[in-house]
């Protein structure tokens, strides 16, 4: 059934709104994808925080107008599903190589990542990007680690000083007496 052109307007709109907030985008062709494994992969989306929409393309290419997603038009051809990353830039690439692995009829034709087109191949890298708990802990770690050195640094000329006294009184310990004292 086709859209009026009211309905349009406000898809184009909603469309827009979630690419101006997106992290990350990918186009995926789902030509041959069940109803029911279509349902599949709209709930494992709607868990990782990913607005996934199948949108006409003149549409699609409305809607990522001003977006950081517009290099994204040359690909929106043929059937295609669009998936927004609103929380974790990597959520979108890890669920749609996951499904993909599982049902050979979605296939990715295009990414896009701060404003670049990237081709299907560099989906591994997108889905590879730690989540925002990875990337927290890993900042963490990186800020500990000078922490860290500091306080060996200092420590360490009290811990020479006990391991020589320590060396000292166990030559002494372990010398034979001397004869006469």
């Amino acid at each position: 059934m086709p859209l009026k052109l009211e309905d349009k307007k406000v898809l184009v709109a909603e469309v827009n709104e979630i690419a101006r907030r997106a992290l990350s985008a990918v186009a995926a062709e789902y030509r041959g994808l069940t109803a029911g494994k279509f349902d599949i992969l709209r709930d494992r989306a709607r868990k990782n925080g990913i607005y996934l929409h199948v949108v006409k393309n003149t549409l699609a290419r409305k809607a990522v107008e001003g977006t950081e997603f517009e290099c994204l038009k040359p690909a929106l051809v043929g059937p295609l599903v669009l998936g927004f990353s609103l929380e974790d830039p990597g959520a979108v690439g890890r669920v749609i190589k996951d499904f993909a692995k599982e049902n050979d009829k979605l296939v990715v034709k295009a990414l896009a990542v701060g404003g670049t087109l990237y081709g299907a191949k560099d989906i591994d890298r997108l889905a590879s990007l730690p989540t925002k708990q990875q990337a927290q802990a890993m900042l963490m770690g990186t800020m500990l680690a000078p922490i860290s050195k500091f306080v060996r640094t200092l420590a360490e000329p009290a811990a020479k000083v006990t391991r020589a006294v320590k060396a000292v009184g166990d030559s002494r310990s372990t010398a034979p007496a001397e004869a006469g004292t």
